[in-house]
């Protein structure tokens, strides 16, 4: 690390202190809202105009991750900085690193989750069970990877795909080539298909002094590889439950994690649970806790990374979210009216098909 002109903030830092966020996005967004509330000033660095985040937080900077400009601007704004969606390139915290401020998360989570073969190897070296994969370099691969693994399978890019995008299921070596074709012959991995019963998820939280909290499990349905229902507290046995959490307290600590992050899992019929992907991030599938717990993964995060205490985990209420995607949007007068009905949107000005657009959460009393 570089020897830097701007000296490390002490923590826990006092309200008033500022906070960067790298990302513009509705996580930022909803981050900079929690912030605001606990005193702290937001400043976003994103390369989009008018960004959701941008319109809640104190100053923006426009520009790309990497422009060293905007980095030593950041740097200098702020006590500490995080980021809002993993593919913010690791060598930018890096960056951050060397410019003497503070990032929570830090880049070897960033680096871990941005690179699925890496991600899974790293689960399967901590003894936490994943499911089987090949690492993909060349559409040959992928036919021995069918011979191993067995069809179908799902190919992945090894890198930067999200909601569904960079993927396919292929069961034949002629759809491997196409596929392989198809997705600009990236590196790739090929997953094994997992005989699930249901997705899961864990949302935790570490604090500076290594302290770990864990919300619920959520249970999750997926539509076209992207959220569509989170229901929490999810209807699990303690097994499961402390399992689960146990996963993310070894997980976080390994990484020498600050914040929140989001784990998916599949739970398979005999109860075992497998690591599906993890996301050094606030979460979607932890939405619900913003309507259903005293203290929610937003402010949760911001907590952690400030050095502040972490709050409560236990929700209050039972409940059910619905990402709304696209054009469903404009259905948020009705769902506005709605007796029970939670309406979060996120403030971006086109509504394009598939895109999260915001999204309700349906409560109800527990038990």
């Amino acid at each position: 690390m570089t020897s830097s002109p701007f000296p490390l903030a002490p923590f826990p830092l006092e309200p008033g202190a500022t906070i960067g966020i790298l990302g513009g996005g509705q996580l930022g967004r909803m981050l900079a809202m929690a912030a605001a509330r606990l005193g702290f000033d937001i400043v976003v660095l994103t390369p989009e105009a008018d960004a959701p985040a941008s319109r809640v937080a104190a100053h923006t900077l426009l520009a790309p991750y990497d422009d060293p400009v905007a980095l030593a601007e950041l740097a200098q704004r702020c006590a500490v900085v995080t980021f809002e969606f993993e593919n913010v390139p690791a060598e930018v915290v890096a960056a951050l690193h060397g410019l003497g401020v503070p990032t929570a998360p830090g880049d070897l989570a960033l680096a871990t989750a941005q690179d699925r073969v890496i991600e899974k190897t790293f689960f399967r070296d901590q003894g936490i069970a994943t499911v089987d994969f090949v690492a993909i370099d060349s559409a040959d691969d992928i036919r021995d990877g069918l011979d191993r693994l067995g069809a179908p399978a799902l190919l992945k890019t090894r890198r930067e795909g999200y909601d569904g995008k960079g993927q396919a299921w292929v069961a034949t070596p002629d759809e491997a080539r196409a596929a392989f074709d198809r997705l600009d012959r990236v590196p790739m991995i090929l997953e094994a298909r997992a005989p699930f019963v249901r997705e899961l998820s864990v949302i935790a939280v570490r604090a500076r002094d290594g302290t770990v909290a864990a919300y619920p499990l959520a249970e999750n349905t997926h539509k076209g590889g992207v959220l569509h229902i989170s229901v929490a507290p999810a209807e699990v046995d303690a097994r499961t439950q402390d399992r689960a959490k146990a996963i993310a307290r070894t997980t976080l600590a390994r990484l020498d994690y600050v914040g929140v992050a989001g784990i998916e899992l599949f739970q398979l019929a005999n109860g075992d649970l497998l690591v599906n992907e993890f996301a050094p991030r606030v979460h979607n599938s932890g939405h619900w806790t913003l309507d259903a717990c005293e203290v929610d993964q937003f402010e949760q995060h911001i907590r952690a990374i400030a050095g502040w205490p972490l709050g409560p985990t236990e929700p209050f209420a039972h409940a059910r979210m619905e990402n709304l995607l696209g054009g469903q949007v404009e259905d948020w007068a009705a769902l506005a009216a709605e007796p029970g009905a939670r309406l979060w949107l996120y403030g971006k000005r086109e509504a394009m098909p598939g895109r999260k657009m915001g999204h309700v959460t349906r409560l109800s009393r527990l038990g």
